[in-house]
């Protein structure tokens, strides 16, 4: 590799903003990478992992650290959140490794971002930038630059947004605005596994799904602790990820639920609230030497539970094209995309509609439990080949 060549930027330290830049280095490019926020570290709590995200963590080679942070459920399990009749039962501790070489896990979003920023640190080629706002960017044609807050410049070969949904990078691509929102609030909480009910203190993945509301709870680390995330259909509006709920909205909200329902809600006093939002899907979000990645690219609603593992599926997909393309980066960018875009279309477009699944009321609820139950096992796993197996993942 040449050393004139220079460092790739990168605008956004979460998961796909550090994925990306550990697979780059991993390929021998020096990467910086600014995070505005004071220190390198993720909100939120848990999210799954299909088995697509292993084989992502076995690009990036942290596939160890994950396991020893990750909970693995036995189950995957749906249930009428107003019948109490189960739905679903899919044995994914013996099913997903059988059918998809992989398995399925659980894992607090801080315990992955952890394990990428210390796979970056030790790299050597990554440096991160905290309490670094990128207020503007240009494409020279033969390389690009980014300028701070603080009045700092940054030059590089090219720039990847991984900002987010808010992403201003995004808005010199596709300019498409603010995002769309769905009119779905999720509220979400931990519990300590001592204080789950024993009904619900399961090694699985729990979906109850009711008329515009559902319930998830789950298993992390180790099963020391649950995670709980509450979605229901609200006109309430608040940017951000991070405010406090509201308990008297949520509990009104479910009215009508099964006791076992209830009574995990019931558990929780303090709850985070987000507003759920995503994006109509685009083609075109790279740009002579710009390209965005995750939610920056392609926001989705979280009903297929694919957001960081899509971003990690960008990541490796970028570097591998990158690292094919190394002195013609608009071209590798625009491959990148194009290697990426119906698939991340496809699961984008598909949350939306399982959003509708898991909310029906009336006689849509009756035909969502009836079809369900009526598909085998193999049949169900089948369905969830297009995301999960790894032929299907572009490279």
């Amino acid at each position: 590799m040449s050393n004139s060549r220079q460092p790739l930027l990168v605008v956004g330290g979460g998961i796909g903003g550090l994925a990306s830049a550990l697979a780059l280095s991993q390929r021998g490019r020096e990467v910086h990478v600014f995070e505005q926020a004071a220190e390198f570290k993720e909100i939120g709590a848990g999210i799954q992992l299909g088995p697509n995200a292993f084989y992502t963590f076995d690009e990036l080679g942290v596939t160890e650290a994950v396991n020893e942070l990750a909970a693995f459920p036995d189950d995957i399990i749906a249930m009428d959140a107003v019948s109490g009749e189960r739905v679903v039962h899919l044995p994914v501790s013996e099913l997903f490794p059988r059918r998809f070489g992989k398995p399925y896990g659980l894992i607090h979003r801080a315990d992955l971002h952890r394990v990428l920023l210390d796979a970056c640190r030790e790299t050597g080629r990554v440096h991160l930038h905290a309490a670094t706002q990128i207020v503007g960017f240009g494409d020279n044609g033969g390389s690009v630059r980014v300028t701070t807050a603080s009045g700092e410049a940054y030059e590089g070969d090219g720039l990847i947004g991984a900002d987010g949904l808010w992403s201003t990078v995004r808005e010199s691509i596709v300019g498409d605005g603010k995002p769309r929102v769905s009119g779905h609030i999720a509220y979400r909480a931990v519990l300590r596994t001592e204080d789950v009910p024993l009904e619900n203190r399961l090694n699985a993945m729990v979906l109850w799904m009711g008329p515009k509301y559902h319930l998830v709870h789950y298993p992390l680390r180790g099963g020391k602790l649950f995670n709980l995330v509450a979605v229901f259909h609200s006109d309430r509006y608040e940017d951000g990820w991070d405010t406090y709920g509201d308990p008297e909205e949520l509990h009104l909200r479910f009215q009508g639920a099964h006791p076992h329902v209830l009574n995990m809600l019931a558990k929780i006093e303090s709850w985070r609230m987000w507003v759920l939002c995503d994006r109509e899907p685009v083609n075109h979000w790279s740009q002579g030497r710009t390209t965005l990645l995750g939610d920056a690219a392609h926001p989705m609603l979280q009903y297929l539970a694919q957001g960081a593992c899509m971003a990690m599926e960008d990541a490796v997909c970028l570097a591998k094209r990158v690292a094919a393309q190394p002195d013609d980066l608009p071209r590798a960018f625009l491959e990148y995309q194009q290697a990426r875009y119906l698939r991340t279309t496809r699961v984008q477009l598909t949350a939306r509609l399982y959003g509708h699944a898991y909310h029906a009321a009336g006689a849509t609820r009756d035909l969502r439990n009836a079809f369900l139950k009526s598909r085998t096992i193999e049949q169900t796993a089948d369905s969830m080949a297009w995301m999960y197996d790894r032929k299907e993942i572009p490279q």
